[in-house]
């Protein structure tokens, strides 16, 4: 994929097929240490370690559309060129939490990309899941809470028009002064 926002769109993805009703995505970038990391966690139904451990084969997957499972593999391949890799952490009925790290200045370290349509796009189209999203960078962090916002809409759906105005305005805004101080 040319951009690991669609890596993440994908993982997010995966997460709402698992029943997640609480997804967590977490991006730091730290210059210091040259380093991007991603994190998405769930409470979806979780894997069995097995499954958890072949989870990286192009040819395993649990969904049952398809033969192959692509995501994973090349999240993993993308991050390990990158001097980086991919680890995942499951259990049956906990949840998931999938955690790729990137060498940040690494030449072949594809884009961050579209976060915000990405995010964007998965509130509108799940606008019952609740999503928390963190975005650090050198130590300036920006959150996008669901919950919160479900709160202060008080019934209101997410996916209403002007909610998702709003939510596309209050991420773009606030990814550009967190990285504008960089």
């Amino acid at each position: 994929m040319r951009e690991l926002s669609l890596h993440i769109s994908d993982i997010l993805e995966n997460s709402r097929v698992a029943g997640a009703s609480l997804i967590q995505l977490g991006i730091k970038e730290d210059m210091e240490r040259d380093r991007l990391e991603i994190t998405i966690t769930d409470n979806g139904r979780g894997m069995e370690k097995e499954l958890t451990e072949r989870v990286f084969d192009p040819f395993v997957t649990s969904r049952t559309c398809r033969k192959v499972g692509l995501g994973l593999p090349l999240l993993k391949a993308a991050a390990q060129r990158c001097n980086g890799d991919v680890e995942i952490r499951s259990e049956v009925g906990q949840g998931t939490s999938v955690s790729s790290v990137f060498q940040h200045t690494h030449i072949d370290r594809a884009p961050l990309g579209n976060i915000v349509d990405s995010l964007f796009v998965f509130v509108a189209a799940n606008p019952e899941l609740d999503l928390v999203y963190t975005h650090e960078v050198e130590g300036r962090n920006f959150i996008l809470d669901t919950r919160e916002l479900r709160e202060e809409l008080e019934g209101v759906p997410l996916n209403t028009p002007s909610v998702l105005n709003w939510i596309r305005n209050y991420l773009r805004e606030g990814l550009q002064e967190i990285k504008s101080c960089a």
